[in-house]
């Protein structure tokens, strides 16, 4: 059976949705980015205008289809710039914002000025926590990136007062020390706290560990609170793009990761994302285009490029769906199992995984007397707790690369609320996570404790850059020493909804 169509949760999305958008109704994304080039847009002078990349009738399109579309503002074009590239900082960027002299400010004023009412929030930029390297997106200071931010800010809200203005996603690994710089500068700007620190959200990009969604998610949130900052954060681009997919072999790749596992990780990621609190969540990306080999050696899209679709694309479906409707979550356990807990108001749902490369056992307190549980791909049958606990059985992680990625993961479906009674938990193994200490982390709290830094240390990770042509970001990690998994060679079939 296969689920009914439908968006089952908004703040669920997927970047560049228009590439695929038949695609991307069945995949039931609530929300896409994309990406607006200034270079593209007036690649030879400020009296030029390029309707790209999507044309107006694609827009209407994916706005009748109830995606909400996010803009990303990047790249200066080489005539507005005098280091001639798109790094560059804007020529006239500290001038007055009503000066036809800050090019910047025209640029942003007209774009937000044709799209409002179509696309009110705007991501000022990409990742500019990218040191000068052929990847670099941002060449200016901290401060004249504040300055960039503080432009856009004040003529976006003039523009269109329904503008939502995101602060840039950073990629943490390149430099772990960017974005709390950022803020002690914008700190000190006497200013900006009047101004709303010149940002709505912020925004993140996190790769291949499900585990650091929750754990930078976390010391972002901590970041910001430490300095009296308190904003949502949005996970704009996340995935762990498949080495081993048939169609796409990918050899001596940088992280091993079979087809199974990329929509282990979904799964995964999204759970733990609403545990730390992110309000939304998105994957990087639709879908493979030409271009794309390009740029990185592994396949990005959930879709292919002859429009197939990889496992991952059934997995989001079974997340979105058994995920939908969220208040928020906790991580209840670290140990040889994973289990998050999900508040979805009338409806409690428990992911659990193994951590390891044993197989575990898990024992669940019970809510109700009986639970729908369901796995990765969507098959789903009634289960009865035992004793006041659902017993269940978890298969171990693939760990050659010091388990990047938990083992399958099951979804348990209650209805009842997560705050209902239930037969008292059984002690763990070990402690669970201390790195946050009030995992409820919701975007209003006041700070939740915890020091600044302690933050857990993973193998750095891969980002792309979210363009047509993403470029590759390498870090050194250790090499794999087992044969590839075998890969699905179907799309798995759905249940229907609970």
């Amino acid at each position: 059976t296969v689920i009914a169509g439908g968006i089952p949760d908004y703040r669920f999305g997927v970047v560049e949705a228009y590439v695929a958008p038949a695609a991307a109704t069945a995949l039931g994304a609530g929300w896409e980015r994309i990406t607006f080039r200034w270079n593209e847009i007036q690649p030879r002078g400020p009296d030029e205008w390029n309707v790209v990349p999507i044309s107006d009738s694609q827009l209407a399109a994916e706005l009748s289809a109830g995606r909400q579309v996010v803009g990303l503002l990047v790249t200066t074009p080489g005539w507005a710039t005098d280091l001639g590239i798109g790094p560059g900082v804007p020529q006239g960027l500290y001038l007055p914002t009503d000066d036809p002299n800050n090019l910047w400010a025209n640029f942003v004023r007209t774009i937000v000025a044709r799209y409002a009412g179509r696309i009110d929030h705007w991501i000022v930029w990409n990742e500019p926590d990218i040191p000068d390297t052929q990847h670099m997106s941002w060449g200016g200071s901290i401060e004249d990136f504040i300055q960039l931010l503080r432009v856009a800010y004040t003529v976006a809200k003039e523009t269109n007062p329904n503008a939502v203005i995101h602060m840039a996603a950073v990629t943490h690994w390149w430099n772990e020390h960017w974005f709390g710089q950022f803020l002690d500068a914008l700190v000190a700007d006497p200013s900006a706290a009047a101004n709303n620190y010149y940002f709505d959200a912020a925004t993140l990009h996190i790769y291949f560990q499900p585990e650091t969604v929750y754990d930078l998610t976390a010391h972002y949130y901590r970041l910001m609170h430490n300095r009296g900052i308190y904003k949502p954060i949005w996970i704009a681009e996340t995935n762990a793009a498949p080495s081993q997919d048939p169609a796409w072999p990918v050899p001596d790749a940088q992280f091993n990761v079979s087809l199974e596992e990329q929509a282990y990780f979904i799964v995964q990621a999204f759970s733990l994302g609403i545990a730390a609190g992110a309000e939304r969540i998105a994957v990087y990306k639709m879908a493979d285009t030409e271009t794309d080999r390009a740029a990185n050696p592994e396949p990005f899209g959930l879709v292919r490029l002859d429009g197939s679709r990889r496992p991952a694309f059934s997995a989001y479906q079974v997340a979105t769906i058994y995920l939908s409707g969220f208040r928020g979550g906790s991580w209840e356990r670290r140990d040889e199992i994973s289990v998050v807990t999900i508040d979805r108001g009338s409806r409690t749902t428990t992911v659990v995984w193994a951590r390891t490369p044993e197989s575990q056992s898990a024992m669940i307190p019970a809510r109700t007397t009986r639970a729908l549980l369901v796995n990765v791909w969507g098959a789903a049958y009634y289960v009865y707790p035992e004793r006041g606990y659902y017993f269940l059985d978890l298969p171990g992680a693939n760990c050659a690369q010091g388990c990047l990625m938990g083992g399958a993961p099951l979804m348990l479906v209650e209805e009842a609320p997560a705050s209902a009674n239930t037969a008292p938990p059984l002690p763990s193994p070990t402690p669970p996570p201390v790195e946050n200490a009030n995992p409820d982390v919701t975007p209003d709290l006041p700070p939740g404790g915890g020091i600044e830094g302690g933050l857990p240390t993973p193998t750095p990770t891969f980002t792309p850059t979210p363009t047509s042509t993403p470029t590759n970001t390498p870090t050194p990690t250790t090499t794999p020493t087992t044969t590839p998994t075998n890969t699905p060679t179907s799309t798995p079939t759905l249940t229907p909804t609970p």
